[in-house]
């Protein structure tokens, strides 16, 4: 099962599984870590793509399905573990059956961490346990002292996520509402979609915003409702201070 004692007082969110989770593009990339979930893809993985691309959208979302499938995961962001954690922090991780670490560019570099990581491959590796990293570039592009762990955290696949196109957007805002048991009419999306920045997870922060509205108010989700709301308080200037989480 999955371990509750994730460092740095973190918890996963309930939003973020792989049924709220619209691939479009990158349906190669789900499809490899739902098979890590259940050990039927390499043991490893390396995602990369820019803020709000969804990166750890995925990671909490193979976290949950491992869980459900009674393996034991576990997530770190490595840019606040380096901050306020020591590298044998990674110590005794191979007895997970999934480790993913987020953000691998904040330890790119530092010999303490990257040899950290080195040895957790390898524990991981030889107890058939499987670790994902994600990272804001492609594996060539990070400055890794360590030679060997670069060679290592490509065995399994690199997936770099693509944004959505236009046309998958709404149907991406659309699912994320679903899941959440909220009905977002094709009008309201399409507005959405022209007022506010374009990255998903400011869009899906949004989204979360009005599902709250809406039930305080007791009311559906319509376009004067949307534009009463973000004249009140929710303008879309500081969606993107809303952010953050599962949608990056």
């Amino acid at each position: 099962m999955t371990m509750r004692q994730i460092p740095l007082g973190l918890r996963l969110p309930d939003h973020a599984v792989f049924a709220s989770f619209f691939a479009g593009p990158n349906a190669a990339c789900v499809e490899h870590l739902r098979g890590l979930a259940g050990r039927t893809a390499a043991p490893a993985a390396f995602v990369w793509g820019p803020t709000a691309s969804g990166k750890t959208h995925l990671l909490y979302a193979l976290c949950a399905l491992a869980d459900a499938n009674g393996k034991r995961a576990a997530y770190l962001p490595l840019e606040r573990a380096v901050h306020s954690a020591r590298a044998a922090l990674l110590a005794g991780w191979e007895a997970c059956d999934v480790v993913c670490l987020d953000d691998l560019q904040a330890v790119a570099g530092k010999p303490d961490w990257e040899e950290s990581l080195f040895g957790l491959f390898n524990r991981l590796h030889d107890a058939g346990g499987a670790l994902v990293v994600t990272a804001d570039r492609p594996p060539n592009a990070l400055p890794l002292a360590l030679a060997d762990l670069g060679s290592r955290l490509v065995w399994g696949g690199v997936f770099g996520l693509e944004p959505l196109p236009d046309e998958d957007r709404l149907a991406a805002l659309k699912l994320r509402a679903a899941h959440r048991g909220l009905d977002l009419p094709d009008e309201v999306g399409a507005y959405l979609l022209r007022r506010v920045p374009r990255d998903m997870s400011s869009l899906y922060a949004l989204l979360d915003s009005l599902d709250r509205e809406a039930l305080a108010a007791k009311r559906a989700l319509t376009v004067p409702f949307v534009k009463r709301v973000l004249a009140e308080g929710i303008s879309p200037s500081s969606v993107r201070e809303l952010g953050g989480g599962a949608g990056r």
